[in-house]
C-alpha cells in the first residue's frame, strides 16, 4: 500500500519551490514527481528585503508575503499532483519547510522564523499540512538547523565507509555519517551559492553562474580571500549555522571597500567560489579528516567549476553527487521534508542533538489538519 508524503522547500537561495511527491512504501523511498516553480521576481525582491534587513516591512506587508507564499506554496502542491493520478486524498501529509527569513539561533531570545502561511496549505489543498519545524529545537536548546542530517542518516549511511553529505544551497551544510554507526554530526560551513548568485546578478544580470564559468574566467584574489576566511563564523566550533542575516551583499560590499585596488568582477567571482570550496574543506579536514565520500546536493552539485575545486581541495576523498546513491541532487532537501513531516505524524524524533545542540531528541513540526 502506497505512503505518499509531499515535501515542500525554498532555501536561502530563494530562486523557487522544489516540490516532491514520495513513496516511503518502496524501500528506502521512491520519488513520484516532483516539481520545480520558480518565485516571481517581485515575490523574491521583497523576500530579499525580509531577510537582508534592507528595508522594515510593516506588519500588513508581513502579513499579506505571508499569505501570498502559502497560496503559492498551495498552487505548486496542485500542479505536482495533477502530474500524477494520485489525489490528495492518497495523501498523508505534506512537509512545507517554509521560506526562512531570519535565523538567530543564539542569544537569550533565539527563534527562527520561516513564512509561508500552511493553514492556507492545508486549506486550499485539502492535505494535513506539517510546518515550522525549526522553532521546537531551538526551544530545546538547540540552532534549529541543519534539520536533514536525520534524513541523510536514513537514506545515505553505510556502515562499510565514512560518509559526508554535503548540501550546497545558499548556504552550505555537512552531516557527517560515521561508517563504524558512530554519532552522526553536521554543521553549516558557510555560503555556498548565496554569494556568488548575487554577485552574478549584479554584474551579469542572470541567476547564476551556469557551470561556474565565469568564476573559471577570473583568478583568485588572496587578500579578498584572508578577509572573507577571517570571519568569527569559521572560528566557531559545531553546533553552528547561519544565513543571510551575515553572508550577504553588504557583508561582501564591506570587505572590498578595505582592499586598496578591488578585485575585477570576475575575479571576485573565483574569490568567492573559493571561498565556499575552502570553507567547506577545512571544515570537513577538522571535523572528519578521514571522510572516504563526499556526496553533494544542492544547486552547488550542478556548478562545474565548483565540483572540480572541491574533488582537488579534498584529495584521497570521492567527491560525487547523491544520484550516484539514488536521489538526484535536486530534490534531497524537499525530500527531507516529506521525511520529516513523516516522523512528526508518527511523533517520533526529527532532530539530532549531536547536530542542533539540543538538550534531547523532539518531535519537530506543527500538525495542520486538512
Amino acid at each position: 500500500m502506497p505512503d505518499y508524503f509531499i515535501g515542500l522547500m525554498s532555501g536561502t537561495s530563494m530562486d523557487g519551490i522544489d516540490a516532491v511527491l514520495v513513496d516511503f512504501a518502496d524501500r528506502p523511498l521512491r520519488l513520484v514527481s516532483t516539481l520545480h516553480q520558480p518565485w516571481p521576481e517581485d515575490i523574491r525582491q521583497r523576500m530579499l528585503t525580509l531577510a537582508e534587513q534592507r528595508v522594515p516591512l510593516n506588519l500588513d506587508e508581513y502579513g499579506e508575503l505571508d499569505a501570498g507564499l502559502g497560496a503559492r506554496f498551495a498552487d505548486c502542491v496542485l500542479q505536482l499532483l495533477a502530474q500524477t493520478d494520485i489525489g490528495p486524498g492518497d495523501v498523508a501529509a505534506i512537509g512545507s519547510h517554509g521560506q526562512t527569513v531570519r535565523h538567530q539561533p543564539s542569544g537569550p531570545a533565539a527563534f527562527s522564523l520561516q513564512i509561508g502561511d500552511p493553514h492556507t496549505i492545508a486549506e486550499v489543498t485539502g492535505i494535513a499540512t506539517v510546518a515550522d519545524f525549526r522553532r521546537r529545537d531551538i526551544a530545546a536548546g538547540g540552532q534549529g538547523a541543519p534539520l536533514a542530517p536525520a534524513f541523510h542518516r536514513f537514506l545515505f549511511a553505510d556502515p562499510r565507509e565514512y560518509r559526508a553529505v554535503l548540501n550546497i544551497g545558499g548556504m552550505a551544510n555537512l552531516t557527517l555519517l560515521p561508517g563504524n554507526g558512530g554519532i552522526v554530526r553536521g554543521f553549516d560551513t558557510g555560503p555556498g551559492n548565496v554569494l556568488l548568485d548575487s554577485w552574478c546578478r549584479q554584474h551579469l544580470t542572470e541567476p547564476f553562474d551556469r557551470g561556474g564559468e565565469w568564476a573559471r574566467s577570473g583568478t583568485m584574489d588572496q587578500a579578498l580571500l584572508d578577509l572573507l576566511l577571517d570571519a568569527p563564523f569559521f572560528r566557531q566550533p559545531p553546533p553552528r549555522s547561519t544565513g543571510r542575516e551575515l553572508f550577504c551583499t553588504d557583508w561582501l560590499q564591506a570587505r572590498l571597500q578595505q582592499l586598496a585596488t578591488p578585485p575585477a568582477p570576475q575575479d571576485v567571482q573565483a574569490t568567492l567560489l573559493e571561498l565556499t570550496v575552502r570553507s567547506i574543506a577545512d571544515a570537513l579536514g577538522q571535523s572528519a579528516a578521514d571522510t572516504e565520500r563526499l556526496l553533494v546536493c544542492g544547486g552547488g552539485a550542478h556548478n562545474t567549476f565548483l565540483m572540480e575545486r572541491l574533488t582537488q581541495a579534498l584529495p584521497g576523498c570521492i567527491v560525487e553527487s547523491t544520484e550516484a546513491c539514488g536521489l538526484h541532487p535536486d530534490w534531497v532537501e524537499a525530500t527531507a521534508f516529506a521525511w520529516l513531516a513523516k516522523q512528526a505524524l508518527a511523533g517520533r524524533p526529527g532532530n539530532l542533538p549531536a547536530v542542533t545542540g539540543a538538550s534531547r531528541p523532539v518531535v519537530l513540526g506543527v500538525v495542520y489538519p486538512a
